[in-house]
């Protein structure tokens, strides 16, 4: 796991076009911005617990945003 220190404009970038900026930060909250392809899924991690997986491990996931 990596873990990083970024402050309110600052960014990261992950392979494949994928650009998280940290846009705000009240208390405990930070608001990030993500910018990603349009084929690249982006889920709130407790949503995307809850979509069901495919059973064919090489059937591609469906991609929307």
């Amino acid at each position: 796991m990596l873990v990083l220190s970024r402050k309110i404009g600052e960014s990261i970038q992950i392979a494949g076009g994928i650009r998280v900026t940290v846009t705000d930060v009240r208390g405990g909250r930070v608001r990030l911005s993500i910018e990603a392809p349009l084929d690249v899924r982006v889920l709130r991690k407790e949503i995307a617990d809850s979509v069901p997986q495919p059973t064919n491990p090489e059937t591609p996931p469906d991609t929307y945003h």
